[in-house]
């Protein structure tokens, strides 16, 4: 049985990548040495690697189900409001159904937040 999607993700220098999930989304540090953090929030977790080989090649773009976009949105809006998507500033209604936002870093890895219709 399949339980969660794990993603590597990787940065030109850690710290970015910290400062984003860690300081920015919230996410907790679970594990950290020099080159690789494991982060965690609410079940979300993903791998925040240092290699600038591969940062060079890939800023990923990332979705996080919720079921509280608005609760969510109201607590990233508050905090963090520099680090809201220019293209999806606020929760808005997307033609596949979802409810969704989006947050953006300074090395342009982005984290949807969405939420489902029951």
């Amino acid at each position: 049985m399949l339980k969660n999607l794990i993603p590597k993700i990787f940065y030109d220098r850690l710290q970015d990548g910290l400062e984003f999930f860690v300081d920015g989304l919230g996410f907790e540090v679970l594990y950290q040495d020099d080159t690789m953090a494991v982060i965690a929030r609410d079940g979300a977790k993903a791998y925040l690697v240092e290699s600038p080989e591969y940062a060079a090649k890939d800023r990923p773009e990332l979705s996080i189900d919720t079921d509280d976009v608005d609760g969510l949105y109201r607590e990233m809006s508050e905090r963090v409001p520099h680090l809201l998507h220019p293209n999806a500033r606020s929760v808005s209604l997307k033609p596949w159904g979802s409810r969704e936002f989006a947050m953006l870093d300074k090395t342009t890895v982005c984290v949807n937040f969405r939420e489902w219709p029951p």
